[in-house]
């Protein structure tokens, strides 16, 4: 058994669509936005998990959403090779950092806003 889809919380999926592509850099696997349908994948493993950007219109799931956002938690995070290359890479695309590149154990991490309602981290092992 493998992870297929997971899902995002969204304000927008149309909005997230473009900072997940045109951003963050994942590509394109189903989008169509007249259903408001939205899934993106890594272009390192353009087959493998797919992302689905799904809406937040249900009262439960945005009032999950809001909370997570409110206690500053991450809803995803996303494996990178170096994570100060792409978190200067992203500085210069606009994304908003809550923290820069912090050791946290064997990782560095670092937290950004999603433009969508989302915290979303980016991390790295540094065993070193």
């Amino acid at each position: 058994m493998k992870i297929q889809l997971a899902s995002v919380l969204v304000d927008d999926p149309i909005k997230a669509f473009k900072f997940y592509t045109e951003v963050l850099g994942f590509i394109e696997r189903v989008y169509m936005p007249e259903a408001r349908l939205a899934i993106v994948a890594s272009p390192e493993e353009p087959g493998g998990t797919g992302l689905l950007l799904e809406p937040n219109d249900n009262p439960i799931a945005r009032t999950f959403q809001e909370g997570v956002y409110q206690q500053g938690l991450p809803i995803i995070v996303f494996g990178v090779e170096d994570i100060q290359k792409e978190y200067e890479r992203l500085k210069k695309l606009g994304v908003m950092f809550r923290s820069e590149p912090t050791r946290q154990g064997p990782f560095l991490v670092a937290d950004l806003e999603d433009t969508c309602g989302n915290i979303v981290q980016i991390s790295q092992l540094a065993l070193a």
